[in-house]
């Protein structure tokens, strides 16, 4: 496995059978985590620079953990568990990897003189708030470390132990500008237990922007991703823009489902299940691509618009922290017709999915 740079190499890890992790300090099973396996680690380093050419808004991120316990049949992060010699499905829910020193090293590279106090992202990778956050309580020593150095830091998360940081933010917005976002992509309850098994509740996460709005601090929601057929109608929208509004939240920013490398046949597989008639549309929607095309992402954004504005819900502002935007053309342009009933106002690409 390819872990040898994020390693201290003074440690001589115990092997594990299969496993050959430079670094690695001990691997825990728990019974209040039945099925999954954390492998504890000494991380070599904390903050992690974004690529040049990558076109979200921030240069530097930190991720306390690898896989996730949300269990998104969707996670755009899954394939960086292959970076780890883990499989993007079952290991990517299972497997995780917990920088158990995390905070002391990026407490060491805060005070290094050629820190530029950048922004520094938390939630970009896998959620830093689930579930495990409550065994090891990484992120309040994270968000001290930046807020006592005076960096900038935002917080993407569907993790309703959030709630338990907020003093902490409170303080930390104090001393730098903080940014909170909540993803919730799905209001209905059924459907969002299926896709997000080991989510809190659309009911939780907007009890949980009431809460950042009421402890004083800006919180914006990710509609992240919306997803054909399944989370696009007019209905489910209306609905979860008026909860959201109703909730407080300060800005929505809404982002189309994107299938790269191995999450396609791991959502195509769940759709087989769940959704059989989906699967021929969702092969002719998305081609050979990861990306829906254009056309439905106008298609998309004229559906929004009105709901948005109907609720008052406002974009990002212009320079937020918060981090919406994932890449270029991710957020459609305005089109010139407004599609507004469900199959026959569908674009051309969607109306042949049909068939």
């Amino acid at each position: 496995m390819r872990w040898d740079g994020q390693k201290v190499e003074a440690a001589q890890p115990e092997m594990l059978p299969g496993l050959a992790l430079t670094g690695h300090q001990r691997s825990v099973r728990t019974p209040e985590f039945t099925g999954v396996t954390f492998h504890e680690v000494h991380a070599k380093s904390a903050l992690n620079k974004v690529h040049d050419t990558s076109a979200v808004p921030f240069r530097w991120t930190v991720n306390p953990m690898r896989g996730c316990l949300h269990a998104c049949a969707y996670c755009f992060a899954r394939p960086t568990h292959e970076y780890l010699g883990l499989d993007a499905g079952q290991d990517f829910e299972t497997q995780i990897v917990v920088k158990t020193n995390v905070v002391e090293v990026l407490t060491a590279e805060l005070r290094r003189r050629s820190w530029r106090h950048e922004l520094v992202a938390l939630g970009t990778n896998t959620d830093p708030y689930q579930r495990a956050e409550g065994r090891y309580a990484l992120m309040p020593g994270i968000i001290t470390a930046l807020a006592e150095s005076g960096t900038p830091l935002s917080v993407l998360t569907k993790g309703t132990l959030l709630r338990r940081d907020l003093p902490l933010l409170t303080r930390a917005a104090e001393q730098v500008p903080v940014s909170l976002a909540v993803s919730l992509a799905i209001g209905d309850e059924d459907l969002q237990q299926a896709m997000e098994p080991g989510t809190p509740t659309p009911r939780a996460r907007l009890g949980l922007i009431r809460a950042a709005r009421d402890a004083g601090l800006e919180c914006g929601v990710l509609i992240a991703p919306i997803m054909p057929w399944l989370t696009d109608g007019t209905a489910h929208l209306d609905g979860l823009f008026g909860d959201l509004k109703e909730a407080g939240a300060s800005w929505v920013t809404t982002i189309p489902l994107h299938l790269r490398g191995p999450v396609r046949p791991l959502m195509l597989r769940w759709l087989a299940e769940h959704r059989p008639a989906l699967v021929a549309k969702y092969r002719r929607l998305y081609g050979n691509g990861a990306y829906v095309p254009e056309e439905y992402r106008r298609w998309l954004h004229d559906r929004v618009r009105p709901l948005r504005e109907r609720h008052g819900l406002a974009h990002p502002p212009e320079g937020t922290t918060a981090f919406g935007r994932w890449r270029r053309g991710a957020i459609a342009q305005a089109s010139p017709a407004q599609a507004s009933t469900p199959e026959a106002a569908l674009p051309g690409v969607m109306q042949a999915a049909l068939f």
